[in-house]
């Protein structure tokens, strides 16, 4: 007797061999625990599946239909056609199945599942399964069920009235269907009209209708795509009719549509959108306007205009930096393509002719626009079908028109821009559209903005889609927080600047108002002078002090006496050479001059305070133990066809809709103008270290020749080409760039680096804030109630800190470290470095910023509270390399002058509690340098 099948394992199995994402292995893992205990059946227990599933996901309330179905709701882009080949790979593997219906919307998701699921396409589910590989799967679709071939394949029919399911041939059996296929009364030419659905028609190959023999099919488990367009009344009982032990159900929106949608009572696993952003499985949303667009100026055919020609700017820009991560990174280039959402059918056509038109570009796009919806028949609906299906790969198709036939399934990853010309309809369309352009091309984000990002472009509906956004029902309203409230990320008035400096001078002991911040009424970071005369000795002192710190190896010496008087003797000279030059002139007023014993006491005041308040953080060069040498070969630019910049004269705004970020494309700046036209791009290259100019010159203005000539080739006037240097010259460089260095075309000599400590310590520069309008800095200690606003706010009232004010990106993490901090009396001091003040090189020039920087009696911590998921991330583990090799090279710094060292602690965020002491972190967490 056969051992039995461990469905656990092969659900292991299946979960590494598929690369399943962590929704996905959830929902499997899933099925795979009630399977366990509930057995597939014909006749099931329908009062037992429902209390069993109840007791462990309560979200269950009712099977929705006459058999046990079961809902799976994943987000848009998470991948629910993959989740689908595992589920049934585990049914079949397992002994449980090996016929399944499977049943699409509409025409555009079945052709996709079709592809899907066929042996030796590029997404095929099975790829890697070896029970797949040896006998591929019988795939019978509701374009050939008719022939027979599956009936006749399936050898085991005979044995199906035993339920011997595995006896003869084992096939695997898919059927693909439309489910408009289910109720279909076409007929062919001249037969007799009949009021029987064709599947439900008599087959003599068989004895019965197809419809009848999937119904008696012992095994037969129905998947539903897109699974809340078949809760209307005719598709629902069909499917009933099939008698299907098992119904699957996948859908991004788990609630029926219509007038009243109410959600779905069989869900037993849900993954919104929301979750899909966090866990970064799909784009960042944005939506674009141009800054200060006044829409109500313009009548609808020059909006429509406008934002048409606005998509094509955003469009050609991703384009090339697409173009560009390809080539850097040695992957395949994505090519991208605009979305227009039209009216009506009329509106399309209207919409198709104006881009046809040589008044939209010249005519360029004419030949790279499609137009797909309901009112297209014959050969026109094929060709624009096979194109859309095409639409990844097909170099042609540029611009996609539609009106209603993409509201869910349509699996691509390369739309980048949305051009909306319609209000939508309703909550699914609006989520559904949006949707099609979410999925990535390299199935994770890659940290480049262009490749992540996807933009709708809705200059009228800019504030309508953010508000949309943020209303509770909204998949992705946790993401997204705008306004004045508390919980806003971008506040509608102009914020507050906040200066914090380390060491500030001020002339009393209070502000302009009487008043003063907790930390600052301190006294603690201030250097108080009394006079005009003694706050420019101070500022030339804090001058001075900068450029002594490059000769010292610690902030301490700048206390020693020798130091002091070389201080002074700077901060003198300075002083005498503000003088006038003939003060002993008649009428000529004389400049007071602090006495030279109030010199030194205010230099000694400036030092000691800097000294007070600075960590000594080391600059380390990383140097190469030999020269490095770039060469570069002779060679003609590629792929020159696909940049297609416009000219442009305004600016177009975009929002992030995951996390509320602003960003803008910018043009209409007549600053930067060059004689020659490939200087344009030459000085962008010869900026770059590698490249040495004498060598290369030739070279960079071949280079700059042949992307000139390629613009004349599309641009109608001399202007033109002028404005598309100007603007877009950065990206038509990195083009250039990115083609220089490749492997071809580049060859470097090998070396090996060494870390060289060129400067012992620095003067801790000032930090800049954005306060809200209206709002002050909040006391540390002051509970954050609404952690997602702890980025708007400023804190204050430090004890340790080198700063006066600090901004957190966090509350569990960065926020209640800091707490530990201020009452470990280990801690001399810590700090949030200010921008550029300590950087770490990890990759390829890439420069690392720590979040904390301490100084204890005993040692120096870099300190990196992260998120306990982010913990394993391969960025997060590369600049944690990074930071402790830093450690080292300071290390050894520290030992040459009996200084403190230096550790790199990597701290989950869950494990930052007020019960915890700095010791205590550097125990669990610190790296050994």
């Amino acid at each position: 007797m056969a051992e039995p099948i461990n469905g656990r394992r092969v659900a292991n199995q299946i979960t590494a061999r598929l690369s399943l994402r962590k929704p996905q292995r959830e929902s499997l893992d899933i099925l795979v625990e009630l399977l366990d205990q509930l057995p597939l059946d014909k006749e099931p227990d329908m009062q037992h599946w429902l209390q069993l599933i109840r007791s462990q996901y309560p979200s269950l309330q009712a099977f929705e239909r006459a058999f046990p179905s079961l809902c799976f709701a994943l987000a848009t882009g998470v991948g629910k056609t993959r989740l689908m080949g595992a589920m049934i790979a585990w049914l079949f593997i397992t002994g449980r199945s090996r016929h399944f219906l499977i049943l699409a919307p509409n025409l555009t998701i079945y052709e996709k599942l079709k592809k899907d699921f066929t042996l030796g396409d590029p997404k095929y589910v099975f790829a890697g399964i070896p029970e797949m590989a040896g006998s591929p799967p019988v795939i019978v679709t509701g374009d050939d069920y008719e022939d027979g071939r599956g009936v006749r394949l399936d050898y085991a029919v005979p044995a199906t009235i035993t339920g011997d399911l595995f006896n003869g041939d084992a096939n695997l059996h898919i059927n693909i269907f439309n489910i408009a296929k289910i109720s279909a009364r076409d007929n062919k030419k001249g037969a007799a009209k009949s009021t029987t659905a064709k599947v439900k028609r008599l087959q003599e190959y068989l004895g019965e209708s197809y419809f009848q023999y999937l119904a008696n099919l012992p095994d037969l488990v129905v998947l539903m795509d897109e699974a809340h367009r078949y809760y209307a009344d005719a598709g629902a009982k069909a499917i009933d009719d099939l008698k299907p032990v098992l119904g699957l159900e996948l859908t991004a929106t788990p609630k029926t549509t219509g007038a009243k949608p109410r959600p779905f009572g069989n869900v037993v696993y849900h993954y919104p959108l929301s979750l899909a952003l966090k866990d970064g499985y799909v784009k960042i949303p944005a939506v674009g306007t141009r800054r200060d667009f006044q829409h109500a100026q313009y009548s609808q055919a020059d909006l429509e205009a406008i934002k048409l020609e606005d998509g094509i700017h955003h469009h050609e820009y991703v384009k090339v930096e697409l173009e560009n991560y390809a080539r850097n990174h040695n992957v395949r280039a994505v090519k991208p393509f605009m979305l227009v959402v039209a009216q009506h059918t009329a509106h399309a056509a209207e919409i198709r002719a104006y881009i046809q038109s040589d008044n939209f570009f010249g005519g360029r796009y004419k030949e790279r626009v499609i137009e797909v919806h309901s009112n297209l028949t014959g050969e026109e609906s094929d060709e624009s079908m096979q194109r859309l299906l095409a639409v990844e790969h097909d170099e042609t198709t540029e611009i996609v028109i539609h009106v209603n036939k993409l509201k869910e399934g349509w699996d691509v990853t390369n739309l980048y821009t949305i051009v909306p010309l319609r209000a939508s309809a309703s909550e699914i369309l609006t989520e559904q559209t949006i949707g099609r352009g979410l999925r990535l091309p390299y199935g994770k984000r890659t940290g480049v903005v262009a490749v992540d990002r996807l933009c709708i472009v809705a200059h009228e509906r800019f504030q309508e889609i953010v508000d949309r956004a943020n209303q509770d029902d909204s998949l992705i309203h946790e993401k997204v927080y705008i306004g004045n409230g508390s919980d806003s990320d971008v506040p509608n008035e102009k914020p507050q600047l906040l200066e914090s400096a380390s060491v500030a001078i001020v002339l009393g002991h209070t502000g302009a108002d009487g008043a003063a911040p907790a930390a600052e009424s301190q006294g603690r970071y201030q250097v108080a002078v009394q006079s005009a005369a003694e706050a420019n000795v101070a500022a030339i002192t804090l001058e001075a002090v900068q450029e002594e710190a490059r000769k010292l190896a610690s902030s301490s010496q700048l206390q020693e006496p020798a130091t002091q008087q070389r201080l002074i003797a700077r901060v003198q000279k300075a002083l005498d050479a503000q003088l006038p030059a003939q003060t002993q002139f008649e009428g000529m007023d004389s400049t007071a001059v602090p006495e030279p014993l109030s010199v030194a006491e205010l230099v000694r005041k400036v030092t000691a305070k800097i000294v007070a308040l600075t960590i000594d953080v080391p600059r380390i060069a990383v140097l190469p133990t030999r020269e490095v040498n770039y060469q570069f070969e002779d060679f003609d630019l590629q792929g020159l066809e696909k940049i297609r910049f416009e000219p442009v004269s305004q600016e177009l705004l975009l929002r992030h809709l995951e996390n509320n970020q602003s960003a803008s494309i910018q043009w209409r700046q007549q600053d930067g103008q060059e004689a020659r036209q490939e200087d344009y791009l030459v000085r962008h290259l010869f900026a770059r270290d590698e490249v040495d100019y004498d060598r290369y010159a030739a070279l960079l203005y071949k280079l700059a020749g042949q992307m000139l000539q390629h613009l004349r080739s599309y641009l109608p006037t001399q202007e033109a080409v002028d404005n598309v240097l100007l603007y877009w010259q950065k990206q038509l460089s990195d083009f250039i760039w990115a083609q220089m260095q490749m492997p071809a075309n580049l060859t470097t000599t090998p070396t090996d680096y060494r870390g060289r400590v060129t400067q012992g310590f620095d003067v801790l520069k000032p930090a800049a804030y954005t306060l809200p309008a209206g709002e002050a800095p909040r006391h540390f200690r002051t509970p954050v109630t609404d952690k997602r606003a702890v980025r708007q706010m400023v804190f204050e009232g430090f004890a340790r800190c080198c700063y006066p004010y600090q901004k957190f990106d966090s509350v569990d993490g960065e926020w209640r470290l800091a707490q530990i901090l201020e009452d470990d009396p280990q801690v001399l001091k810590w700090m949030k470095p200010a921008s550029g003040q300590f950087r770490i090189e990890y990759l390829n020039g890439q420069n690392y910023e720590p979040d904390f920087v301490v100084e204890t009696q005993t040692d120096y911590l870099i300190i990196e509270p992260k998120r306990a998921d982010q913990i394993a991330l391969n960025e997060t583990q590369m600049k944690a390399r990074a930071a402790e090799r830093w450690c080292g090279y300071a290390n050894e710094h520290a030992r040459e002058h009996a200084a403190k060292q230096w550790s790199y602690l990597l701290v989950p965020d869950e494990q930052i509690t007020l019960a915890m002491s700095v010791a205590g972190l550097k125990a669990r967490f610190a790296s050994q340098s």
